[in-house]
């Protein structure tokens, strides 16, 4: 009769404190004063203090897909630009309402897909009808359109504010679906590549994801790196334009005080060349006496696509103005029409963009755990992941070492066989512009995923 011993049960280590994890963050960052660029060190960090999400999965920018959907809506140019700034103001709802966090460092070819399916739920943004005279000869009070706020002065009396995801759509359509493709194409600049699909509407997107980084010693300033030119929407039902959105430069702070927060400041930039409008949106980091206030302080502007010379709001003619935008990206966002300063326009002429108070990140519709390949993002860390919820952080650790090390192995073997790593999806690994295109593959993939059919195992 044999007898075999029982099997190992690892006990859940004791978690450190929010305290103690930023004191161990900081002395590790310590060590990285004056580096130039962060992000290329690669330095890997003991578990506990990741968020167990990958970095692929967690860099998107659909945390409100019916933002996204409402791009192209409009036919006039200043609405469809006001539809882009309504949706660049919802892309990163993760940071308005949630904490900063870690997420892990891709792997060279590793890649996350997912479905989103949203309502087409966003009020329409028609700007001729705010300024439509009425058979007096005054403005239209568009009582149709308008919802006062009671009680609230710092509320227009209209709202063009995205409602939260998941709101039922009162005609009861099917939902939208939108799909996404990302891949880490290059390790040494860490850069990947990322296409947004939505055939219904018509609306595309795609751009390459990369950081550089700088400890200045009381925080980490993150800014695109070279091949990061931004995100690029496609509007194929209005003709192809496209708008090129990018980036600020974002902060890291509050290491010192024990409580982390992340700000915003200097420029992002959206420029639509077939429409020749440009927006130059400026987040004020603080205000008076070093307070934080979170602001955009924004102009829509006419511009010369031959001759793009204005960086600043104050550089943009009076003449030239068809609209501004002003408030806290974290609130409430409103946008005014005309060229005068938002604090001389009355709070009837002002308009909700955006409200993010009652908005919350939209879920992600998953491939099924076996239908996902040995590369894809949820299956690559899934000991990782599942060791941190667990609270076995030694664990955790050494199953990330491990793959971390076959990774340099996968990378010692290509230069020893002077091998040159390819992506599968996308057809460049940086570089075209910030555009990269996909490959059949990848467009295979999306395809798949429209229909809701995950099986790729004979694409890739």
């Amino acid at each position: 009769m044999s007898s075999s011993a029982p099997p190992t049960v690892e006990a859940p280590e004791e978690p450190q404190s929010d305290g103690s994890k930023l004191k161990t963050f900081l002395g590790i960052l310590k060590k990285f004063i004056g580096v130039t660029d962060l992000a290329a060190v690669r330095f890997s960090l003991p578990s506990q203090l990741l968020e167990p999400t990958p970095n692929l999965e967690y860099w998107n920018y659909l945390d409100a897909p019916n933002a996204f959907v409402a791009i192209g809506s409009s036919d006039e140019p200043l609405d469809r630009m006001l539809e882009v700034i309504r949706f660049w103001l919802t892309k990163d709802l993760k940071y308005a309402k949630g904490k900063p966090c870690k997420p892990y460092n891709s792997c060279l070819g590793e890649f996350f897909r997912c479905n989103y399916e949203t309502e087409d739920n966003a009020p329409k943004i028609r700007t001729g009808e705010l300024s439509a005279p009425t058979p007096a000869g005054g403005k239209g009070s568009l009582a149709a359109l308008k919802v006062a706020a009671k009680g609230d002065k710092s509320t227009s009396s209209l709202s063009l504010s995205v409602p939260q995801h998941g709101t039922s759509t009162p005609t009861g359509n099917k939902p939208i679906r939108i799909s996404y493709l990302t891949e880490q194409t290059s390790h040494h600049p860490p850069v990947s590549a990322f296409h947004v699909s939505c055939p219904e509407k018509g609306i595309s997107a795609r751009g390459f994801d990369q950081i550089t980084a700088k400890f200045t010693g009381t925080s980490v300033k993150v800014l695109p790196g070279e091949h990061n030119m931004g995100i690029f929407i496609a509007l194929e039902k209005r003709d192809g334009e496209t708008y090129q959105l990018t980036h600020p430069a974002a902060h890291l702070g509050g290491i010192l005080r024990g409580a982390l927060s992340v700000s915003v400041s200097e420029m992002a930039y959206i420029t639509c060349p077939q429409t020749k409008i440009k927006a130059i949106l400026h987040y004020v980091e603080e205000g008076w006496l070093g307070r934080t206030t979170n602001k955009i302080d924004g102009v829509i502007f006419k511009y010369d696509p031959e001759n793009d010379d204005k960086v600043r709001v104050q550089d943009v003619p009076e003449a030239d103005i068809l609209a501004r935008v002003s408030g806290p990206w974290k609130e409430k966002v409103f946008f005014t029409l005309g060229s005068r300063p938002v604090k001389n326009v009355p709070a009837e002429e002002q308009y909700l963009i955006i409200d993010t108070e009652p908005l919350n990140v939209a879920p992600k519709i998953l491939p099924p755990r076996e239908q996902q390949l040995p590369n894809e993002s949820l299956t690559l860390w899934a000991g990782v992941t599942d060791a941190i919820m667990a609270k076995q952080y030694s664990k955790a650790t050494t199953v990330k070492l491990d793959l971390e090390e076959a990774q340099r192995e996968k990378a010692r073997q290509r230069e020893k066989n002077n091998e040159t790593w390819e992506p599968v999806f996308f057809k460049q690994a940086t570089g075209n512009g910030g555009q990269p295109d996909l490959t059949e593959k990848g467009k295979q993939v999306l395809e798949k995923a429209q229909n809701a059919d995950w099986s790729i195992e004979t694409i890739v």
